[in-house]
């Protein structure tokens, strides 16, 4: 039958297009009902648009320190509307890779918002989005196996809703008319922290307001503090142990009403203020209350292998709960679909999951925190070592960074890494692969890093764990 599969995934985001190509890999007959934008948030609203506006930052920030590099470089400004063009553009290229990356693989895109209405059931309502060209109409479709795949959305507070004008979320703030002079943003997670990058660099007077006593929360304290205290250097205000309790609009600012953990209170205005207090799975009109499908504070709760409480539904990516990365949702799709495939799928353990935060600092991390190290009971080696003793990082005019090693003291199993400094996401996964492969200090320390390399620091974080560290 034309419109039954043997998978058939709701969402073509990273986890759902990614399963997807998969599933087809392994010779199922695979469809994929998609109701806003081929490919998801991420390369259409979420991490893809956001790294090329942060690269425009990035690039805006090296010519106004073009001094520093023995260089001449006048009349720098910015080009907001040129600079928002550039990143809707590449998003558009990367969702319609994904689109030719379906179809090169024989995947169908239906075009429509479903639900599930019984076991193997699954009813496609239309869209009022323009479907791609190819694309299935709404109908009922049935399937084997049915993956929800439907990401999640911008959380909002009561009282203090997006509206898109006045209060942003990361829709608005990828996609400005205008710089605004003044920036609030609620909440210093990695979307948070991002935006502060992007906007002070734009020129906006930006200040983070966080909850928690620290910035970047996920993050080693230690970490956390040395991007803290960057931020602070380029003029970013930061306000921690710290809430939002009321924001009044007016006709073209906000003003919030911001109460700290000593029961102090004062009151901010700015142009803008962007929500950034974290995401929510999309678990609604989906029809899993109906089928029994078991949730979690707004997640569907799953197995290793992503299969749900019912037989055949799964579920894969932001949808089935934290971290809420990319990557992650990756990595399920493919354990999805290796799973009904009947293949010998390896369940994901989430400490190994690398964490990408792409402010100024870049900030990355994998496995244990030196804090959650030493609450699991573990007695650990720490290893330290700056980017200040590395040659390549100084001739960059990067000096200011930090690479953190954590070990097991009787084992020489690395439990955590955590890196602060310019390109540490692209340094990181060499701590992931050390981890999987279940790498020593040992091998780690007779490894030949090359020079001149930044990635020397984390050799030299290493040996400063075991006291014998050279460059400092």
């Amino acid at each position: 039958m034309a419109n039954n599969y043997d998978v058939l995934i709701i969402g073509s985001g990273p986890g759902g297009y990614v399963g997807a190509i998969r599933a087809a890999q392994l010779g199922l007959k695979v469809g994929v009902v998609e109701r806003s934008f081929v490919g998801g948030i991420c390369p259409n609203w979420g991490c893809i648009p956001a790294k090329a506006l942060l690269r425009s930052a990035e690039i805006i920030h090296y010519i106004e320190h073009a001094k520093d590099y023995g260089l001449i470089a006048e009349k720098t400004g910015v080009d907001i509307a040129g600079v928002v063009k550039r990143s809707r553009g590449i998003a558009a290229q990367m969702s319609n890779g994904v689109g030719f990356l379906l179809k090169k693989n024989k995947v169908d895109i239906i075009w429509g918002q479903a639900t599930i209405t019984a076991p193997g059931k699954v009813s496609v309502a239309a869209s009022s989005e323009p479907a791609p060209k190819g694309a299935l109409p709404a109908g009922e479709y049935t399937a084997k196996n049915i993956v929800i795949a439907t990401g999640a959305r911008p959380r909002a507070l009561p009282g203090i809703e997006p509206d898109k004008k006045l209060i942003w979320t990361y829709f608005e703030a990828l996609a400005p008319a205008s710089v605004p002079k003044s920036l609030l943003i609620m909440g210093s997670g990695a979307i948070g922290v991002e935006f502060a990058s992007f906007y002070k660099a734009m020129g906006s007077d930006v200040t983070i307001i966080e909850l928690l006593p620290q910035i970047l929360p996920v993050e080693d304290e230690e970490i956390a503090e040395h991007a803290r205290k960057r931020f602070e250097k380029q003029g970013i205000k930061i306000l921690t142990g710290a809430k939002v309790s009321k924001v009044v609009k007016g006709a073209d600012s906000v003003t919030a009403t911001v109460e700290t953990a000593d029961g102090k209170s004062q009151t901010l205005t700015a142009d803008r203020l962007i929500s950034a207090v974290g995401v929510v799975g999309n678990i609604e009109n989906l029809g899993l209350e109906k089928l029994g499908v078991k949730t979690d504070r707004g997640c569907v709760v799953v197995d290793g292998l992503c299969r749900t409480n019912v037989p055949g539904i799964w579920a894969i990516g932001d949808v089935a709960g934290p971290p809420m990365l990319a990557h992650k949702a990756e990595h399920e799709g493919v354990i999805a679909a290796e799973a009904i495939a009947g293949r010998h799928a390896h369940p994901m353990d989430k400490l190994m999951i690398p964490g990408c935060t792409y402010c100024m600092p870049q900030v990355a991390s994998v496995g244990l925190t030196e804090k959650k190290a030493k609450e699991a009971g573990y007695e650990i080696k720490v290893g330290r070592f700056p980017f200040i003793g590395n040659g390549k990082a100084v001739a960059l005019g990067e000096p200011e960074g930090l690479v953190k090693t954590i070990f097991d003291a009787k084992t020489g199993q690395l439990l955590g890494a955590h890196l602060v400094g310019a390109e540490v996401t692209e340094l990181i996964q060499g701590f992931v692969l050390a981890m999987n492969l279940e790498t020593t200090e040992e091998e780690l320390i007779n490894a030949v890093f090359p020079h001149p390399t930044v990635s020397e620091t984390m050799h030299e974080s290493v040996l400063n764990a075991y006291g014998r560290a050279i460059h400092i």
